[in-house]
């Protein structure tokens, strides 16, 4: 298997044949991991750790929802390793020291791990991966969660791509993604003593209030779940994916964006299924298939903006924008907007949604966005706060990227003159308002609020308050 490198750490280890540690991050399964792939290839005992690092510099603490999310998938990828004989180890604190301690205590010879692409977690890595290889461990890194690494796609002229469309050529035009890694028949377990916290200790899921009632009942978390959904996707949605997708009271979208943020389903298992799929599809039902992978790209378009733009979640991307006059936070229309109660039944029904189910249907995030920056004119990043806090898919590059791209602020943005309209957005993509009844009860009585803001003045506002950007631009 291709690496970047080898690396280890802590002390000379005892043992150079000792066994291997699989360091696990944001790839909770045992199929298609090419890390664990590697440590299986090695021939030595696996321990397998999952590493809690909410104390290393610039590492962002995961929202709540996300949080409930990781608890569940630990227990069920602690139960499928025990299935197979193994064992998932967990501990808690800054990666550098605490992978250093479990070298220490293993005797391991090697640490295999899939990388990731934040500036923070890359800084810890290469930390980590010298540190290692001083030591004479091995050590390397995969490629286990995108497609396309971020710097093997350069436009000509070597600079990273900016724009959806070119990007996502470059990727196509080039030899397709790998098959997927088959999951391991068995585990051979290196440290059944080894301890571990006590997953309860790390009080992930919310007790005082438990508010995750609507994400029990809405989501079961895990790999076999992932890949379950997928195949009800390809069986049933799949063909009619192009024509409904922006239909949210209609099951016609995949539902896998949490299983990808947390590695559950890797994105080769998708693409390599979807292919197959595709293959035996034909016309309108084929170019839905496309569409579908098309959506895939645009998750690879957002982590190679956040690799080479590791502020995406609060710089704007454009500097441009840093003379939008944002007026004073209005705290009273902002909670209006978080708790749904704005007037306008397309944002209170997908913001109503999003607490409940810990998700939002991906057309009405566009049009909640929009109006929380165009109508309400608050800055994008508070929304985008709020969404990581509250989506149980809260990503570090399509989160940001997404409200990125509904300021105008971002990669091939949205314009910002294009001011979703909410309630022609309705009519348009929720006609029968089964949507708007299924999270908004009381939608057409006395008790729905009344519209918090009037739409034509706001975006007159917003537009108005764009005109500051163009004026401040540097005459050419």
């Amino acid at each position: 298997m291709a690496s970047t490198g080898t690396a280890s750490t802590g002390p000379a280890p005892a043992h150079p044949d000792g066994p291997s540690l699989v360091w696990l991050r944001d790839d909770l399964r045992l199929g298609d991991n090419p890390a664990l792939t590697a440590a299986l290839e090695r021939g030595r005992p696996i321990a397998l750790v999952y590493l809690l690092d909410e104390v290393s510099p610039g590492i962002r603490p995961l929202g709540g929802a996300a949080r409930w999310w990781l608890h569940q998938s630990l227990v069920s990828l602690a139960a499928d390793a025990a299935a197979l004989g193994g064992r998932l180890v967990l501990r808690r604190g800054a990666a550098e020291a605490v992978i250093g301690e479990l070298v220490e205590e293993l005797g391991a010879g090697a640490v295999f791990w899939n990388r990731r692409y934040g500036a923070a977690e890359r800084e810890v890595d290469t930390r980590i991966k010298t540190g290692l290889t001083d030591s004479g461990v091995v050590a390397h890194s995969f490629a286990g969660s995108l497609l396309f690494e971020p710097w093997t796609i350069r436009t000509g002229g070597g600079t990273p791509y900016t724009v959806f469309t070119p990007f996502w050529r470059a990727c196509t035009a080039g030899p397709p993604p790998r098959a997927p890694y088959p999951a391991p028949a068995e585990l051979t377990d290196a440290a059944p003593a080894l301890p571990g916290d006590d997953l309860a200790s790390w009080e992930l899921q919310p007790s005082h209030p438990d508010w995750a009632g609507g994400l029990r009942e809405a989501w079961t978390p895990g790999e076999a779940a992932a890949q379950q959904l997928l195949a009800a996707f390809l069986d049933e949605s799949l063909p009619k994916y192009g024509t409904e997708r922006d239909l949210p009271a209609q099951q016609a979208t995949s539902r896998l964006s949490p299983y990808l943020r947390w590695g559950e389903i890797s994105p080769h298992q998708i693409w390599h299924a979807t292919d197959i799929a595709r293959r035996g599809l034909s016309g309108a039902a084929a170019t839905s298939a496309t569409r579908f992978l098309t959506e895939v790209g645009w998750r690879e378009f957002a982590y190679h903006v956040l690799f080479h733009a590791p502020d995406l979640a609060t710089a704007n991307l454009r500097p441009g924008f840093d003379a939008f006059p944002w007026p004073p936070l209005d705290k009273v229309a902002l909670s209006a907007w978080q708790q749904g109660r704005t007037g306008f039944r397309l944002v209170d029904a997908g913001m109503r949604e999003l607490w409940r189910t810990g998700s939002m249907h991906n057309r009405v995030r566009m049009v909640t966005a929009s109006f929380l920056i165009k109508n309400l004119l608050i800055d994008w990043r508070e929304g985008e706060k709020w969404f990581w806090d509250t989506l149980v898919d809260a990503d570090p590059a399509s989160n940001p990227f997404g409200w990125q791209w509904v300021a105008g602020s971002g990669a091939d943005a949205a314009p910002y003159f294009r001011v979703f309209n909410p309630e022609l957005q309705a009519d348009k993509f929720d006609p029968a308002n089964e949507y708007v009844r299924q999270n908004v009860p009381e939608w057409g009585t006395p008790s729905y609020p009344q519209p918090l803001v009037d739409l034509g003045e706001t975006r007159r506002a917003a537009l108005a308050a764009y005109e500051h950007v163009k004026a401040a631009r540097p005459s050419s």
